[in-house]
């Protein structure tokens, strides 16, 4: 069961073709997890959607505030059973129908859906985790490309290539050449105690447990956090690379083309998110 506009009904009853998110994307989205009813990082998560719903001239209802959505996102964990467990809770608003690319309204609906996860708590996988650059396609910086938006055919694409290639991800570029990100998170380069990640003017995600992390590594003294432009050319020269999301935390590379990885830095990171993770 999903949540509509704050109904509980079936997922089947919902889109039509004349839904703007389906016609053109019109649409934006937020990846959450909970963890026995406590929706991690809400407030990170709250501002972020009502920044993008700005950047896109949406209108934000009155009512539209944190306890109301905090609320409906519990509702809708209760009636699918999720309350008591970990879960993966996905918000997609979009612009109500009406017009083609000039909209006849900017006012919006919501959908709330919930899927279950394994894993409490932030775990390192030990598998074997292959990436490579994805040149196909390249992002243009923007601030349009900082938003996750229902505009994702690169990612889409570039999963089917990293399939294809016994891949497990791949990293992104921009126009200019620099590594941007993964296909489903941001990109951390590990050399010596310096840790790099791609600054949101190259157009990466404004991730939110980008955020976190940054947070967490610039509490460390013995480590500096630079937001800096990744070349391709730093990866083989990097100690260690890893992808952050907010369902898996962190993912650690293990092998980019002939060069392998430690995990070093991932183990202590996660152990420090975890901590944030309960006191959120």
């Amino acid at each position: 069961m999903i949540n509509f506009n704050g109904t509980i009904q079936d997922n089947n009853s919902v889109l039509n073709s004349n839904n703007r998110g389906f016609a053109y994307g019109d649409s934006l989205f937020e990846t959450i997890k909970t963890s026995y009813g406590k929706i991690l990082f809400w407030e990170d998560h709250y501002f972020r959607l009502m920044a993008s719903m700005r950047i896109l001239r949406m209108e934000i209802p009155m009512h539209f505030n944190m306890e109301f959505l905090e609320a409906e996102i519990k509702n809708t964990l209760e009636v699918n059973g999720l309350t008591d467990a970990s879960a993966r809770v996905k918000i997609t608003v979009f612009r109500n129908e009406g017009g083609l690319y000039l909209p006849e309204t900017n006012d919006i609906s919501f959908i709330i859906d919930t899927k279950p996860l394994e894993d409490d708590f932030y775990l390192i996988s030990n598998d074997p985790y292959e990436v490579d650059l994805f040149k196909d396609y390249y992002i243009s910086p923007s601030l349009l490309s900082t938003l996750k938006t229902n505009n994702k055919v690169l990612n889409v694409v570039g999963s089917i290539y990293a399939k294809e290639n016994n891949l497990q991800n791949c990293l992104t570029l921009n126009t200019n050449k620099n590594v941007v990100e993964a296909l489903n998170g941001n990109v951390f380069v590990v050399k010596g105690n310096v840790i790099k990640t791609a600054p949101l003017s190259d157009g990466c995600l404004k991730g939110i447990m980008r955020k976190q992390l940054i947070e967490i590594i610039n509490a460390i003294p013995e480590y500096e956090l630079i937001e800096e432009s990744i070349s391709a050319f730093e990866l083989q020269k990097s100690d260690e690379i890893f992808i952050s999301n907010t369902i898996t935390g962190i993912q650690p590379v293990s092998k980019y083309r002939k060069k392998s990885f430690t995990s070093t830095i991932s183990k202590l990171l996660i152990q420090k998110l975890n901590v944030k993770m309960r006191l959120s």
